[in-house]
């Protein structure tokens, strides 16, 4: 396929976006400026990828016509640099397939994360807070931030559910395939007789949205302030801090009591009503895709079947892509890169196909 048209057009981007970073007043907006480096990076990259790419070209072409001439040293050279050549062009085109590829303007944002305790009693509980650790221990391995926005735990110690903000640099990007059930196969610490137990817990992972994604009118939104309830402090149990936040018109319903200030737990209710909005209007969009892809990686939903976790083989098996890891107990560390990573090419191999440059 010829991109010259595709990467003149990405160079002109390039170029303007060199202007536009040199004006005095560039870092006045922060958020806009940091969008535009990150994609001045990443156009910088394609450039550097495009100009390795027609020089290998070249060299191979070159190599090629050697292997035909009649000077068998120089022929056999050639020869033997052909293989290496054509390896370096498959895998600089591979990347550049990549990076022209549409952009999710979602990809770059912060994430919601919702962890809810499913079937399997206090066992599901467990399961879920071993879940928000081990993306805790992910967070931290990448330098991104964890902040609490919600929580109820159970009796047992576990958690019934659990909301929190992750915030960094591409954390939905990585993170946004965590969504679904994840599935636990173990001995609970209070199986008396040492039987395996199968528990569950959902996962949602919403990019954070912007009242310009969501706009909630004041007609369709009922807010409602009352006295924070469960542990978290004196200072929570005795002020009217907690703030429920209904959505009319789908019947959505917010509920927030993490801090001491009800102005902030407001922020924080309207903050998740507009993510579970936009993950709504997601899911309609998702619904026009092939079915073939939404066959390989998922639909997302919450109530599809992603991971099992057997703690007594000590493996843990993505069903999406079908890969099964023996290390269990480094997954739980928060070692996902691998899986991650398998995920997200899986998901831009088959967004290569659609748009047909694979």
């Amino acid at each position: 396929m010829d991109y010259t048209s595709i990467i003149e057009t990405k160079r002109n981007r390039f170029e303007l976006l060199e202007a536009v970073m040199g004006d005095q007043g560039f870092f006045d907006d922060a958020k806009k400026a940091g969008e535009l480096m990150r994609e001045h990076r990443g156009l910088q990259k394609l450039l550097s990828d495009w100009d390795a790419y027609q020089k290998a070209l070249r060299e191979l072409e070159e190599n090629r016509e050697m292997v035909k001439s009649g000077d068998a040293d120089f022929a056999e050279m050639a020869a033997e640099e052909i293989p290496v050549l054509e390896a370096k062009v498959i895998e600089l085109e591979g990347k550049i397939q990549v990076a022209i590829l549409p952009t999710d303007p979602l990809e770059g944002r912060d994430a919601i994360v919702e962890i809810r305790a499913g079937t399997g009693g206090d066992e599901a509980g467990l399961f879920a807070a071993d879940l928000l650790r081990m993306y805790t221990r992910y967070a931290e391995g990448r330098g991104w931030k964890v902040e609490s926005i919600e929580g109820n735990s159970s009796d047992a110690g576990g958690l019934r559910e659990v909301i929190v903000k992750v915030s960094g640099e591409d954390v939905f990007r990585s993170m946004r395939y965590e969504s679904g059930v994840h599935r636990v196969q173990r001995v609970p610490a209070t199986e008396a007789q040492g039987r395996i137990h199968t528990s569950t817990a959902t996962v949602a992972v919403l990019p954070e949205a912007e009242e310009v994604d969501v706009q909630l009118k004041t007609e369709e939104v009922r807010i409602e302030v009352c006295r924070s309830s469960g542990a978290g402090g004196q200072g929570v149990n005795t002020t009217d801090s907690a703030v429920q936040v209904m959505h009319i018109p789908t019947g959505l319903i917010v509920r927030c009591q993490d801090g001491r200030s009800q102005i902030k737990n407001k922020e924080k209710a309207l903050g998740i009503l507009r993510s579970r909005l936009l993950e709504r209007k997601q899911q309609e969009e998702a619904a026009k895709y092939s079915s073939h892809r939404r066959n390989l990686i998922g639909s997302g939903g919450r109530e599809e079947k992603i991971r099992t976790y057997n703690y007594p083989q000590n493996r843990v098996t993505d069903h999406r892509i079908e890969l099964t890891l023996y290390n269990l107990q480094g997954f739980m560390e928060g070692k996902l890169d691998e899986v991650l990573d398998k995920l997200l090419a899986s998901d831009l191999h088959e967004r290569l196909v659609e748009a047909g440059l694979a």
